[in-house]
């Protein structure tokens, strides 16, 4: 599983760690297309690996 990047505000999704809406453990390609960045609300489509 792969960290990955918001391109407009820095953000960092970590797998390990997970997110407001999904728990540790979840990769990112495991997240629902709707779901967006939790600090810029940036679309999923708009993250690059790291």
């Amino acid at each position: 599983m792969q960290k990955m990047k918001c391109s407009i505000c820095g953000h960092v999704f970590d797998p390990d760690k997970g997110d407001k809406d999904a728990p540790p453990g979840t990769d990112f390609q495991n997240l629902p297309d709707g779901w967006v960045c939790p600090v810029c609300l940036a679309a999923k489509g708009m993250f690059r690996p790291i």
